[in-house]
């Protein structure tokens, strides 16, 4: 049966054939217009780049020793506990003997405990969830001229802004040019000068987009000290 429309050429008539390749064009063309096409490749590039002046992502939480622990072992009510990660950065658990934790996320700690208890399984091993309850290993101290001085908490490493905005920022007379971090290292303390100046004055000092150093980080045990 012939398809008749009407054009800016007249009235023009198709047969069936002809129609629906007409047809067929049209919707082409009209779905072509609402859903403009993307090569994959350029799909993926556009995941993965990140824009200039974009920050990469923190981190990973880092266990430290006087964490406490939640250890979930699926199906094993018995093996469900609370730990807490002693002096040396270990704690011990059922079937898995001693485990070091101390620097580590809580992703590898898990893995390692099933590794560990699954020779006593003849099939496969229960899956295994650590998850950090209370961070309190990660304990770091600031003093000087800030409005707060003292010990605090965190469940991530901060780095010096955020340490120092805990305090409650500087207070008035502070020497934010010879700001340090001091810091017990295996080979002893070491002293980390940090200059707060140039980070404080922040878009009058530093220019727009990504940082050229990383911003220092406290890790457990260490002292922000701004004289």
């Amino acid at each position: 049966m012939p398809f008749c429309f009407r054009s800016l050429r007249g009235r023009r008539c198709l047969d069936g054939g002809g129609a629906h390749a007409a047809i067929a064009q049209a919707l082409a063309i009209l779905l072509a217009a609402l859903f403009p096409a993307v090569p994959l490749a350029a799909q993926a590039q556009q995941a993965t780049e990140t824009a200039p002046g974009m920050l990469a992502a923190p981190a990973r939480y880092t266990v430290n020793a006087g964490d406490d622990l939640d250890v979930f072992v699926w199906g094993e009510e018995r093996m469900q506990r609370l730990v807490r990660v002693q002096p040396d950065g270990t704690f011990a658990f059922p079937l898995a003997g001693s485990i070091k934790a101390s620097g580590r996320n809580v992703t590898d700690i898990a893995a390692e405990i099933r590794e560990r208890i699954a020779v006593n399984y003849r099939s496969t091993p229960p899956d295994v969830t650590v998850s950090v309850r209370d961070a309190t290993g990660m304990r770091f101290y600031v003093v000087g001229k800030v409005r707060t001085p003292g010990s605090y908490t965190s469940g991530t490493s901060p780095n010096i802004l955020q340490a120092l905005s805990m305090a409650g920022g500087t207070a008035e007379f502070a020497d934010v040019k010879h700001a340090v971090i001091l810091r017990q290292t295996p080979r002893g303390q070491v002293v980390e000068p940090v200059n707060l100046k140039k980070l404080l004055k922040g878009g009058r000092a530093l220019d727009a987009g990504a940082l050229n150093e990383a911003l220092p980080m406290l890790s457990s045990g260490d002292v922000l000290v701004v004289p």
